[in-house]
């Protein structure tokens, strides 16, 4: 996913005059072979399994370094873009490093980005802030607690992960236990959250605007990582087929999430929109997908903005927030 987000960027940046270099934080300067080696390798239809997300952290976190921010393709760069997804690239780690290079970069601060890949956190601070997110607790937690509080059917996942990595639909009380000990192999910390019923909303962000919403129809239960990254397993409609007031509200709840984790140039807030006609918040996303069948893009189109419009656009963000505009 981070790949197919990094070359569609670099090509749509290149296409427009800028000279963009390619540096994976997992193994530094990619040199025109090793590009086109991994542009050939593409985004499989499942996640990666423990042992090769093993394998990843464990690279990732020796070349996560000072000497990384040292590689002259960031040092004298004028705009670092980032298109990691999860993990050290979006919890805020590689941010607090290029902090202090001092360089500009795309996206949220480190601290920002640290509290929107908390799941526990950030529920806790759009309650704050006026923005309606479902009930939840953490686990351990017992069956017939969750059915108390709850109620089943609930939602289990990590809650310092991405793209459902780990996420279950719990529908009754036998299957709590292993859905919790799933998600368990992917984090430290685990959350069950009420499910809530209806319809997949998205609202980009960019800057101060909130895009057009767009309604998701996954072709699975849930909105999963096939679906998510696999064409055809999905189908979006940008704008989607709500009312003023509804769409709105959707909008303004996305506002208040982006601004309540202090967010910054762009970011994807989800929601469901309960049969009652309640948005329920279920996430931030602060570095959200670029790819072919990403939804930013989908949302920036709706708006009349093309590709590489948005990415210069994001550029701009990352320079303003960084001379304090």
């Amino acid at each position: 996913m981070s790949l197919a987000t990094g070359f569609r960027v670099i090509d749509s940046l290149r296409s427009t005059g800028h000279v963009v270099t390619a540096v994976d934080p997992a193994t530094g300067l990619l040199q025109p072979s090793a590009e086109l080696a991994l542009r050939v390798s593409g985004v499989r239809r499942e996640p990666p399994s423990l042992d090769e997300l093993a394998r990843l952290s464990g690279t990732r976190h020796r070349e996560l370094s000072p000497e990384l921010m040292m590689l002259p393709a960031i040092r004298d760069a004028e705009v670092v873009f980032l298109a990691l997804h999860g993990g050290r690239g979006e919890d805020g780690t590689i941010q607090a490093m290029l902090d202090l290079t001092g360089v500009p970069y795309t996206g949220s601060g480190h601290l920002a980005s640290a509290l929107a890949m908390d799941k526990d956190l950030s529920k806790t601070l759009f309650r704050a802030a006026g923005v309606t997110t479902a009930d939840w607790t953490m686990a351990p937690a017992r069956d017939e607690m969750v059915d108390h509080t709850l109620g089943f059917p609930v939602v289990v996942k990590p809650s310092k992960q991405g793209s459902t990595v780990g996420l279950t639909v719990v529908r009754d009380r036998g299957a709590l236990g292993p859905a919790i000990r799933e998600a368990f192999q992917y984090d430290d910390e685990v959350m069950v959250e009420r499910y809530v019923p209806g319809r997949e909303l998205t609202v980009g962000v960019l800057g101060d605007e909130a895009l057009p919403v767009g309604e998701i129809f996954p072709k699975h239960d849930v909105y999963d990582y096939e679906c998510k990254y696999t064409a055809g397993m999905a189908q979006e409609e940008f704008p989607a087929r709500l009312t003023v007031r509804e769409t709105a509200l959707v909008q303004d709840q996305a506002r208040r999430a982006f601004a309540a984790l202090k967010l910054r140039g762009y970011a994807r807030i989800d929601f469901r929109l309960a049969p009652d006609g309640t948005p329920y918040c279920l996430e931030a996303n602060t570095l959200p997908g670029l790819t072919a069948t990403s939804l930013i893009p989908q949302a920036a189109a709706a708006r009349g903005m093309g590709f590489a419009a948005l990415c210069e656009r994001i550029v701009e963000l990352a320079i303003r927030n960084d001379v304090g505009g």
